[in-house]
């Protein structure tokens, strides 16, 4: 499709429109003459939307347009220049977008013009190429889960299909084949959102370019590229104009790539792939064009939604509200996808994600290689995010550079977060020992409920002794919350509950706190400690969220509201969040064993670690039991046995998850 400049048979009226509007957006733009400061990976795109323009329309003024775009890329002597000149995402942008424009209109460029695009292509490729080799288990050469990775080989790629090197087209034939084999078959990524739609188009390009240049499917190598629609449909927030923020994201905003949506709407056949393509290139496209803090940004993917949209894909609006993903240990869970529903994400793995991880040490023993590059990760295993009524209530930090789990909403042990962190690099060189985990997983699809329990103790320092800090987060099937917070440590430690949010919260009933944001709010319960000191502050974080641009802050503050307990050697944090105006009041469960609340209609009783659970009317051997209205049937987590009101419901030797009756 790309080399050929031929998308697949049918009219596409919306996706040419796009293109030959995308193609005329530079006209009132004077080229720079020198390199600016800044990225200059738009100059790419500015370039071969015009070019595919002029092929599809023939209208020399889309050719005249592309030639402008052409000389200024190629007057520069290198690409990229406050950081990896001719090595990195600005090199690659260009060798991929004007390798694109050589091949669709070179014989239609003047002589003089045609040669001087091939002298720099030639040029650029071999300074990228050179690099890869010399850098080869360092940096993104071999960074296999990494966008720089993705990008700098479609690049080169790009340019050496369209120039016959072979060299390097191999090159980058192999990594990729690596990089397919070692993706996460979920579909997960543990850059986050932001990061995926800028990064994971580059891989289905490349495919796109192998199939067509060589005949070589890898559509179907791996799982990631089939699941991972999947992964970023369950990172929307209701309404999906915007995203969760887990990972390095600039923005709420920046999260849609219509143009991959087609390609793998077309590839395997997701009608609900197709329906949000063509809602992210329609009502949402302006919108997320201006708000989005990334660049180029959604726009210049017009290239890509006319040549990949094929329109024999059928359409359907998601419904599915519940996805559990485990490599990046990642629980996805709403009420719908309407603009008012609630929606929770929680999560909780190693850094990457576990292929990720355990890979990555074994290049290490073996080959002395660094290949996870963990720049776009978080401390923030056990935190989650809370959408709901059309806004964000519990919040995540967005981007940062001195990453801290201070900024999530976590727990802190004597006020510090995980070992090693307070850098930009948050997981190099930590233990391999040092991994958080999520078990006991409930997310079927038609369930209502969701739980998980994220196992994070080994995440803090070995001298803070903690034995356990196990977080338990329950979602009901109206949207509410619960959360058990279980903490041990060798000796007595001061142990703070932290939630971040937009505005600071506010006193509410029954001692609780009021989560506002514009019209949206949920009441914030905590059951216990009764005792706990309680503060709120304003946390200041800040980021530069590319390299290519030193002069690039970002700033954002986050309102903080903390619990902390007085010194013991455990801890119990029992707390609810009840998203709404009139929020259904929220009660304690009397248990002799275990603990609950409820809810009136919805009743969550728990017991992660003793699996016991015994209040008046129910006795289980379970991590949780998850009761309903009347007359629905009950949830269980981990269960051997469960007797209501005096009935056995369920008896078994293995642990059940599920429906009971």
């Amino acid at each position: 499709m790309l080399l050929s400049a031929t998308p697949p048979p049918g009219p596409r009226p919306a996706q040419q429109a796009r293109l030959y509007e995308e193609a005329a957006r530079h006209r009132g733009l004077t080229p720079p003459r020198t390199h600016p400061l800044a990225s200059i990976t738009w100059l790419g795109p500015a370039a071969s939307n015009p070019a595919l323009a002029h092929r599809v329309s023939g209208d020399p003024v889309h050719l005249a347009e592309s030639r402008r775009w052409i000389e200024a890329a190629v007057r520069l002597p290198h690409w990229g220049k406050a950081h990896m000149p001719d090595h990195d995402l600005d090199a690659g942008w260009l060798l991929h977008h004007l390798s694109l424009a050589y091949r669709w209109i070179g014989d239609d460029l003047p002589d003089g013009v045609r040669a001087l695009l091939r002298y720099k292509l030639l040029l650029q490729g071999r300074r990228m190429y050179e690099f890869a080799v010399a850098s080869e288990g360092r940096w993104w050469s071999s960074s296999y889960w990494q966008n720089h990775n993705w990008i700098c080989y479609a690049g080169l790629a790009t340019a050496g299909y369209v120039l016959d090197k072979e060299e390097w087209t191999e090159r980058a034939k192999d990594n990729l084949g690596t990089v397919l084999d070692l993706m996460p078959d979920d579909g997960s990524h543990a850059e986050g959102v932001v990061y995926w739609r800028y990064g994971v188009p580059f891989l289905a390009i490349h495919l796109d370019l192998l199939q067509e240049a060589e005949g070589i499917d890898w559509w179907g190598r791996g799982g990631f590229l089939t699941n991972t629609f999947r992964y970023r449909l369950h990172q929307s927030a209701p309404g999906f104009a915007f995203n969760v923020d887990h990972g390095d994201c600039h923005d709420r905003r920046s999260g849609h790539s219509a143009g991959l949506y087609y390609r793998l709407a077309a590839q395997y056949g997701i009608p609900q792939a197709q329906w949000l393509g063509d809602l992210a290139s329609g009502e949402l496209l302006w919108q997320e064009a201006a708000e989005s803090g990334v660049r180029p940004g959604i726009l210049p993917e017009a290239y890509l939604e006319y040549l990949w949209y094929d329109p024999s894909v059928a359409t359907a609006r998601p419904t599915e509200t519940r996805a559990f993903f485990p490599d990046l240990g990642l629980l996805a869970a709403r009420t719908g996808w309407d603009d008012d529903a609630t929606l929770v994400s929680f999560k909780a793995s190693p850094g990457g994600g576990h292929k990720a991880w355990e890979t990555s040490a074994k290049h290490r023993a073996e080959l002395g290689w660094e290949t996870l590059n963990q720049g776009h990760h978080h401390p923030d295993s056990g935190s989650f995010v809370l959408v709901s009524q059309g806004a964000f209530l519990a919040v995540d930090e967005g981007y940062s550079n001195r990453k801290r789990a201070a900024h999530h909403n976590l727990l802190l042990v004597d006020g510090q977060g995980y070992a090693g962190e307070d850098r930009y690099h948050v997981y190099k060189d930590i233990p391999y020992e040092r991994q958080a985990r999520q078990r006991d997983v409930l997310a079927g699809p038609d369930c209502g409920w969701a739980h998980a329990t994220a196992e994070i103790a080994a995440m803090y320092d070995p001298d803070l002794g903690v034995r356990r800090l196990d977080r338990t987060l329950v979602f009901t099937p109206s949207g509410r919350l619960v959360l058990l917070d279980l903490a041990e440590a060798d000796t007595e430690r001061e142990w703070t509950f932290l939630l971040q949010t937009d505005r600071p919260t506010e006193p509410g009933p029954d001692g609780g706190r009021l989560i506002r944001s514009g019209a949206a709010c949920a009441l914030v319960r905590r059951f216990a400690p009764q005792d706990a000191s309680v503060v709120s502050e304003a946390t200041e974080v800040e980021a530069n969220p590319t390299s290519s641009t030193p002069e690039l802050r970002l700033t954002r503050t986050l309102h903080t509201l903390s619990a902390t307990t007085g010194r013991s050697t455990d801890a119990l944090f029992l707390t609810s969040i009840v998203p709404g105006a009139a929020p259904a009041p929220a009660e304690r469960v009397s248990c002799t064993q275990g603990q609950g609340v409820t809810f009136g209609e919805e009743t969550v009783l728990l017991s992660p670690v003793a699996r016991r659970i015994r209040t008046a009317s129910v006795s289980a051997d379970a991590a949780a039991v998850l009761l309903g209205a009347e007359g629905s049937a009950p949830y269980v987590v981990a269960a051997t046995r469960l007797e209501l009101d005096g009935h056995v419901l369920l008896d078994v030797p293995e642990p059940y998850t599920g429906k009971v009756g």
